[in-house]
């Protein structure tokens, strides 16, 4: 690790950790108290935002449906790869990209937990547990409705946005002069 790194590497460490420990709380808490499946969604804002567990083996929108250790391998690499960024190339002197890949990181962590099967509910079989679990609904009135989503989803979203934004304010890696 360069020197100097140390404190952002524990920053990305404590923000990669509690983003996971968030969407791993929130998945059990609410596959607990909802059940799996639920049918019925528990409308927060009713038509619109509600709770309802749905299990998603492949990715974006159900892409690659049952590719689970596919995506396993895609999410490690990508994990590594942050990592030896950061880290290794020094990336991490940049507070915004370093917090910014934090929260990505939480994101594989969370759903990568997943994939692997470490966790397990009543009635299921260890093989079914090697999905992602996605509890977080949005539609508009039965006309449009989105793939059911969790936290760690939010937080892939959310740091891939706070990182484009990152990329809109650097310099040109070259003078345009030239």
């Amino acid at each position: 690790m360069i020197p100097g790194l140390t404190k952002r590497f524990f920053i990305f460490c404590a923000i990669a950790a509690a983003g996971c420990a968030l969407d791993l709380w929130t998945k059990h808490w609410v596959f607990d108290w909802l059940g799996y499946p639920s049918i019925e969604p528990h409308w927060l804002w009713t038509g619109h935002v509600g709770l309802q567990t749905s299990l998603n083996r492949g990715a974006l929108f159900g892409i690659g449906n049952g590719q689970v250790w596919l995506f396993v391998t895609l999410s490690i690499l990508t994990a590594a790869g942050i990592v030896y960024w950061l880290f290794v190339r020094g990336a991490a002197r940049d507070g915004v990209l370093n917090i910014a890949l934090a929260v990505i990181m939480a994101g594989i962590l969370g759903n990568l937990y997943d994939r692997l099967g470490l966790w397990s509910h009543p009635g299921l079989e260890p093989d079914q547990c090697r999905a992602v679990r996605d509890w977080i609904l949005v539609q508009y009135d039965n006309n449009w409705v989105w793939p059911n989503f969790n936290v760690a989803d939010s937080m892939l979203v959310g740091g891939s946005c706070a990182l484009f934004l990152f990329s809109l304010r650097r310099q040109p890696l070259m003078d345009d002069a030239e």
